[in-house]
C-alpha cells in the first residue's frame, strides 16, 4: 500500500495524516547521553562500579570511553532517528580542559562548553540532570544527609547546575528542563522516616534559591518507588516529590519516569491528572521490568497509551517535556537509543492518528468505542511512518540496522 493510499484510509476517519506528520516534526524529544557508556561519566575513575541505585547489565563491545567516542556515536544515531532532538545532559559528563579538574560541587559552565559546541552544530537544545551518585561523597545519603558536610556538598553541586542549566538555555536557546533525583534511601526499616525528608525540603529549597529564570530552565523532582541497596525506603517518594511541586509552583515542575512506580500503575494514567493541576509536566519514558530495571522502549501498548495522553490533554504544545531514560549493555548501545527513540516517535504519531472519540464517550456509547479502538490497531500505520522517515531524510524500518553494524565493523570494534 503506498503512502496515498493509506492517508485516503485514514481521511475517512477523518484524520488529517498531513496534519500528523507535520505536527510531530516539531515535538523536542529529549536523547539520554548516557546510554552511550553504560552512565559512567568522565568525571570519576570509570573502573569504579556505580553507586546510588545505578546499575548496567551487559558487556556488550564497543562502550564509549571518551567526549570524542560519545559524541561520535551521538552523531550515528542522529542520523537514524526522525524528528526533533534535544540532547540530555548529566552533571558528570563535564568535559575538562588537560590538565584540569574540579569536583561536582564546583562545576561551571565552561565544562559544557563542548557540548554547548556539539548542540549548535547539530541544531539540538538540551537538558541538565545533576549526578547524585557514584561519588565518594554520597555516604550512602546526599541531599538528606545528616552529615552537614555531605549534605553542604550536594547542594552546592545543584546551584553549580542551576547555574549550568540557565547557561545552557541561554547558549542554546531552548527551554532547559534539570531534573533533581537522588538514590536516597536505606536497605532496611528506617526508624526516623520524617527526619531525611525534611532535610531533603531544606537542601532542594537551598538549590533553587540559587537565581534562575524559570522560562528558560525548569527544575524537576523526580521520585521513585526504590533501587538496589534501598529497598525499604526512599526519601524521595512520589507523595514527596509531587507535593514539593505542587508547593513551590513558582520555580518547579512535577518529573514522572514511568520506570519509578510501582507495578501495577501506569503513568499514562497519571498525565492527565497532573495536567489538570500543573500548567507544565515532564516525562523520562524508559521500559521497567518488574523494577526500574531502565530497558530499551518499545512500540509498546503503555508506550501508545502514554503518548495518546500527551495528544489528548495538549502536550505537544509545549506542557509536557519529553526525555528518554534508559541503558542497556546487553545489546549494540547505538541500535539500543535509535530503537527506543524511533518508538517513542511512532507512538506519538499513532497518537496524532487516532481519532477524537470524545463525543462517542461523552454520549455513554461505548460499545461504538470498543469497536472503533480496536479497528485502529489494523489501519496501514506503517506507510504514515514511512512516509515520516522519508520527509525526515532518515532509514525506513528494515534499512537503518545494516548502517548500525557497518557502524559497529567500522569504528566500534576498534575500541575492543
Amino acid at each position: 500500500m503506498s503512502y496515498t493510499e493509506a492517508k485516503e484510509k485514514y481521511a475517512a476517519l477523518g484524520v488529517d495524516t498531513e496534519a500528523a506528520l507535520t505536527k510531530l516534526k516539531t515535538v523536542p524529544l529529549s536523547l539520554h547521553c548516557w546510554q552511550g557508556d553504560d552512565v559512567r561519566g568522565f568525571d570519576t575513575d570509570p573502573t569504579k562500579p556505580l553507586t546510588g541505585g545505578i546499575q548496567t547489565t551487559g558487556s556488550y563491545p564497543g562502550r564509549a570511553r571518551t567526549p570524542q567516542e560519545l559524541m561520535a556515536d551521538i552523531e550515528e544515531v542522529l542520523k537514524l532517528c526522525p524528528g526533533t532532538k534535544k540532547l540530555n545532559l548529566h552533571a558528570s559528563y563535564a568535559i575538562f580542559a588537560e590538565g584540569e579538574w574540579v569536583d561536582r560541587d564546583k562545576l561551571e559552565p565552561k565544562h559544557f562548553a563542548p557540548w554547548v559546541d556539539f548542540c549548535k552544530k547539530h541544531g539540538l537544545g538540551a537538558d541538565f540532570n545533576p549526578t547524585f551518585f557514584s561519588h565518594p561523597k554520597c555516604d550512602p545519603l546526599t541531599l538528606s544527609s545528616p552529615n552537614e558536610e555531605t549534605r553542604r556538598f550536594w547542594i552546592e553541586h545543584g546551584r553549580a547546575c542551576v547555574r549550568i542549566s540557565q547557561y545552557l538555555a541561554e547558549e542554546l536557546g531552548q527551554v532547559c528542563t534539570m531534573n533533581i533525583w537522588t538514590g536516597d534511601g536505606f536497605k532496611d526499616i528506617p526508624t526516623d522516616r520524617l527526619g531525611p525528608r525534611m532535610r531533603y525540603k531544606q537542601s532542594i529549597d537551598e538549590i533553587l534559591s540559587e537565581p534562575f529564570d524559570f522560562t528558560k530552565v525548569k527544575p524537576c523532582v523526580e521520585s521513585k518507588v526504590f533501587g538496589i541497596g534501598v529497598e525499604s525506603y526512599t526519601v524521595g517518594s512520589a507523595e514527596f516529590a509531587l507535593s514539593y511541586a505542587a508547593m513551590n509552583r513558582d520555580k518547579c515542575i512535577p518529573l514522572m519516569d514511568n520506570g519509578h512506580y510501582h507495578p501495577t500503575e501506569v503513568v499514562s494514567d497519571k498525565i492527565p491528572a497532573l495536567l489538570t493541576f500543573f500548567p507544565e509536566i515532564a516525562l523520562h519514558i524508559t521500559r521497567p521490568v518488574r523494577w526500574d530495571s531502565d530497558h530499551v522502549v518499545l512500540f509498546d501498548d503503555e508506550t501508545k497509551e502514554l503518548c495518546k495522553e500527551i495528544v489528548r490533554c495538549g502536550g505537544l504544545d509545549g506542557r509536557v517535556y519529553l526525555a528518554l531514560d534508559y541503558f542497556d549493555a546487553s545489546v549494540n548501545r547505538i541500535a539500543a537509543w535509535v530503537t527506543g527513540f524511533r518508538n517513542v516517535q511512532k507512538a506519538l504519531l499513532n497518537a496524532l492518528l487516532t481519532p477524537d472519540m470524545t463525543a462517542e464517550q461523552n454520549a455513554g456509547n461505548f460499545t461504538d468505542l470498543l469497536v472503533r479502538q480496536e479497528e485502529l490497531k489494523t489501519m496501514p500505520f506503517g506507510e504514515i511512518w514511512a512516509e515520516y522517515c522519508r520527509r525526515c531524510g532518515v532509514p525506513e524500518d528494515g534499512a537503518w540496522l545494516p548502517l548500525v553494524w557497518a557502524y559497529e565493523k567500522n569504528v566500534l570494534e576498534a575500541r575492543a
